[in-house]
């Protein structure tokens, strides 16, 4: 379900810290019956085992086909755009009690390079020719006494075409990507099976 921004900017996360010059573009939810507030690294598992960018609904596949069709046609994707080239990492602003917190090498066949991962959030990014782009992942509680993950993506456009990109594939996330990822995350959840082998750091 699709969220005002507020449900992000409002809770105290560490990802402000670093990201004021972002704008937040998405936040949406997924909900979790039955989850407790130490259940965040067993959703992060079975996102990963289940939820990956490589089980996804064949629509979706399709837009992220087409889009990295359109990025190598383009050049939106090469090399000389990407993280530590046209844009420092977010990962360099981090303090050590975050960055030691997962490895950066292990994206898991994402296209986000991990930030940070702790007992309530976690943040990855990319930077391309268009943007430079935080997914963050939160672990919030809900009003009937569960918890549920919040996803927001935050966005600092690369000039007037990352503007117009971010514009003109609005229609598309919000009408197919997104729901299709809410459907797989959901569906991780409820055939989750095992916690995750290590716990994250603790929220300082």
């Amino acid at each position: 379900m699709r969220l005002a921004r507020t449900a992000h900017t409002e809770h105290p996360w560490r990802i402000h810290e670093f990201t004021r010059d972002f704008r937040v573009e998405d936040v949406w939810s997924y909900r979790t019956p039955g989850a407790g507030p130490a259940d965040f690294p067993t959703m992060l598992t079975a996102m990963r085992s289940r939820g990956g960018f490589g089980k996804q609904a064949p629509p979706a596949r399709f837009l992220f086909a087409v889009r990295w069709k359109l990025g190598a046609l383009l050049g939106w994707d090469e090399a000389a755009a990407s993280l530590g080239e046209r844009v420092r990492p977010l990962r360099d602003r981090l303090p050590e009690d975050l960055t030691e917190t997962v490895d950066a090498s292990k994206a898991g066949g994402s296209p986000f390079t991990p930030m940070y991962e702790l007992a309530d959030e976690a943040a990855q990014e990319l930077a391309n020719k268009t943007c430079h782009a935080v997914m963050h992942l939160g672990w919030v509680p809900t009003d009937d006494g569960d918890h549920e993950l919040h996803m927001a993506v935050l966005v600092k456009p690369n000039g007037r075409l990352g503007r117009l990109y971010m514009a003109a594939i609005a229609p598309f996330r919000h009408l197919i990507v997104y729901p299709a990822l809410t459907r797989q995350w959901e569906r991780a959840w409820r055939e989750r099976t095992t916690p995750h082998p290590e716990s994250p750091a603790p929220r300082p």
